[in-house]
């Protein structure tokens, strides 16, 4: 490489590509070719250029930008997840190009008007742990805009992303006033400290894991509406969190396709979230372990466990099923698949909340209206409506039934009576066929149980003493 063809210097990148292009370029490969260039030449390049920018160059989807102005790079990508709002307004839902954008400050090496190096590498990977409609920045970025961008940035912590050596502090950036009706991560003022890290399953997908408390260790096994950082802010799951790593050393990942795991997989599968538990597990580096499972997480937390009897020590299930609903033999469960998979294809990235209040109601339907909020909105942020479709066809396929009595480990099998999403039954298959597993009903319809229902105290007393039995 020629010494005078080189140079270094100081750069904000901008690192931007299309959430679902795939899946998009499958359903109508013109369409969204058009519709993206449309939003390349009429917005997002015009922005750029305006903000003393220049393309770098662009790659299918992907656009990499480069600013001598930190501040510059950060008011464009604002700008421009503004004007991507305001074009998508009047498209169809399966028809909206959303995208998510990455900015970074950092060396960069110049060589034919092309940029390398970690400087790139940064901004790529803030790009890619970004949702939909979403700008992340590095606290390289961030010291150098406090006060001086009109915006709001949440503080997401410290971050271990794929091939680069140090973690990196995230911060989400947002036009002023975007979120004053939600609190964030940042806001919770006795949260404890997370470490996040990221680990590479079979098929080399990313999965995103976290560990919180201290103590002997304690795996939740994902199920999907979870996202590892948004969680600790939520109404519904931050009083899980707090009180089980009170005692132990909570280890929680969020699923492929969600959260802060990769979202653009090739393979959603029952197998593959086995797969993954499995290797999470291993990059945690533990040897024998509890594992808990809500929801279809206890049908994979089953799986593993007869696959891996050395590991589990003790298993509690709840609100789980042995059988998806397409497998339960019933007109009125597969009539409740269906009407599920109509509201996802429907409403779920929308910004009216009608139709996924719908799929909340059966989630906490005696949540109070914060609580309910929050699930309308976690649903945007956990997943996107193609991923959320795929998942839903998985879980409603599950069918474990026969691993049940395969099961060694002694059980706590939790359920609530009047569960609105999964009956009381399927819990009473499970504890009936997993052999001296005992059973607890608990009163309510909540499928996830708030920290203000009466049974909540006896809901962490179970727990606690099965898991201290086994310590």
């Amino acid at each position: 490489m020629p010494a005078d063809s080189v140079q270094r210097r100081l750069a904000a990148i901008f690192a931007a590509d299309v959430v679902g292009y795939s899946r998009m370029m499958g359903i109508d490969e013109e369409g969204t070719l058009a519709s993206l260039t449309a939003h390349r030449t009429g917005l997002i390049e015009p922005a750029i250029t305006e903000r003393h920018g220049r393309v770098v160059k662009t790659t299918g989807d992907g656009l990499l930008a480069e600013f001598s102005s930190v501040v510059d790079a950060v008011n464009c990508a604002i700008e421009v997840q503004e004007g991507m709002q305001n074009r998508n307004v009047d498209t169809p839902e399966d028809r909206r190009i959303a995208i998510r954008i990455g900015v970074n400050l950092g060396d960069v090496i110049v060589q034919d008007d092309d940029i390398f190096g970690d400087g790139v590498n940064v901004a790529a990977r803030l790009e890619e742990l970004c949702g939909p409609n979403e700008v992340y920045v590095s606290a390289s970025v961030y010291d150098q805009i406090e006060g001086k961008v009109e915006g709001q940035f949440d503080d997401l912590g410290m971050h271990t992303v794929k091939n680069i050596a140090k973690p990196i502090r995230i911060y989400r950036a947002m036009r002023a006033g975007a979120a004053e009706d939600r609190k964030t991560p940042a806001e919770i003022p006795d949260r404890p400290h997370q470490e996040i890290r990221f680990c590479s399953a079979a098929d080399g997908v990313q999965i995103a894991y976290a560990t919180v408390g201290g103590g002997p260790p304690l795996v939740k096994t994902a199920n999907w509406l979870n996202h590892l950082e948004y969680d600790w802010a939520s109404p519904v799951y931050s009083p899980w969190w707090h009180e089980l790593s009170r005692d132990h050393l909570l280890v929680r990942y969020d699923a492929r396709g969600n959260g802060l795991s990769d979202w653009d997989v090739a393979e959603i599968s029952f197998d593959a979230f086995v797969s993954d538990l499995e290797t999470v597990v291993d990059a945690a580096g533990l040897d024998r372990f509890p594992l808990f499972g809500v929801s279809q997480g206890c049908a994979i937390s089953i799986a593993y466990a007869v696959r891996h009897p050395e590991r589990v020590s003790r298993l509690i299930l709840y609100g789980g099923f042995a059988r998806g609903r397409l497998q339960r033999g019933s007109s009125v469960q597969r009539d409740q698949a269906e009407a599920i998979r109509t509201l996802i294809r429907q409403g779920w990235g929308s910004d009216n909340p009608a139709f996924r209040q719908i799929f909340t109601s059966h989630l906490v339907p005696d949540g109070d209206p914060e609580q309910i909020r929050w699930w309308n909105e976690m649903q945007r942020f956990s997943t996107s409506a193609e991923n959320a479709l795929r998942i839903r066809d998985v879980l409603d396929h599950i069918e474990v039934t026969a691993l049940l009595p395969e099961v060694s480990q002694p059980t706590l099998v939790i359920h609530r009576r009047d569960d609105a999403m999964h009956p009381l039954e399927e819990g009473r298959r499970i504890a009936a066929a997993i052999p001296d597993a005992r059973f607890v009903p608990l009163e309510g319809r909540n499928h996830i149980i708030l920290s203000d229902e009466m049974e909540w105290p006896r809901f962490l007393e179970e727990i606690r003493q099965f898991l201290a039995a086994g310590e």
